[in-house]
């Protein structure tokens, strides 16, 4: 069995995680996504404040 995962070249690995996409990329995907999504919404709550403060402040 050890000789047999020996045998194995390092583009049969890459290719292996290809088409097993969830095994290691996947987590650090995620979390990264995760991060973007949470910035873009802080980012579109302020600017939805700073558009009501500015309307009340000008109007």
């Amino acid at each position: 069995m050890a000789e047999a995962q020996k045998r194995l070249s390092h583009t049969t690995l890459k290719r292996r995680e290809r088409f097993h996409p969830k095994r290691d990329v996947r987590p650090a995907v995620l979390a990264k996504a995760n991060r973007l999504v949470i910035w873009v919404a802080a980012f579109i709550g302020l600017s939805f404040l700073a558009i009501i403060i500015l309307q009340e402040v000008l109007g």
